[in-house]
């Protein structure tokens, strides 16, 4: 499974170590996942999800159907 957030699609950017000499080397920056199940009334099941701490808020304020919907139409989510 990929570093990918399902909610927002937040992936991986590309950067540098700096040392003291200032000598560059490439680096990854990973976004902050965690996995978490959440209760969807309309259906009445839980769903386990992949999502940033960007992603946790933005379902603590909209709601998870409202962030389902909007994922599904993005492309970030495939269920």
């Amino acid at each position: 499974m990929s570093k990918v957030c399902e909610i927002t699609g937040k992936t991986a950017i590309v950067g540098n170590h700096v040392s003291h000499s200032n000598i560059k080397t490439k680096r990854k920056f990973y976004p902050n996942l965690q996995t978490k199940r959440f209760f969807i009334p309309e259906e009445n099941r839980y769903i386990t999800l992949k999502v940033s701490a960007q992603g946790l808020r933005t379902i603590n304020k909209k709601g998870i159907s409202e962030c389902l919907k909007e994922a599904r139409e993005k492309g970030y989510l495939k269920k």
